[in-house]
């Protein structure tokens, strides 16, 4: 049995283990490396902190990322495929690494998330 997300640490291994498999995805790595060159030391931090208020509501998250995947999408239009396969990756890595009622809600909370944007981005 895995264990359940259940502190920062955990939301760091989550984290970090995403977007290791985006950066090696092709079809959608190249929004992190092509139309937006991430500083990954800066950028993961501010996620680390994005998933922990989600999850657990730290506080300590200050952004608006629907304006920055707006400005990315203005870049590169983001299509249908490519808001499925970061679903896909998000849960299959939350699916690799825990189990439990927190692990769930990471899964429902990033389908949430992606349907606002898609929503947002092609209304």
């Amino acid at each position: 049995m895995k264990k359940d997300i259940s502190n920062r640490a955990d939301v760091e291994l989550l984290v970090n283990s995403f977007y290791n498999k985006v950066r090696e995805d092709e079809l959608i790595s190249f929004f992190f490396s092509e139309i937006v060159a991430v500083d990954w030391e800066k950028h993961l931090p501010v996620m680390y902190d994005f998933w922990d208020n989600i999850l657990f509501y730290a506080g300590k998250y200050e952004g608006n990322p629907m304006a920055k995947h707006r400005d990315i999408h203005q870049k590169c239009p983001m299509k249908m495929e490519h808001f499925q396969r970061w679903i896909h990756l998000f849960t299959e890595t939350v699916d690799e690494l825990f189990e439990g009622n927190t692990s769930e809600l990471a899964k429902q909370r990033a389908t949430s998330i992606a349907t606002v944007m898609q929503i947002k981005m092609f209304s």
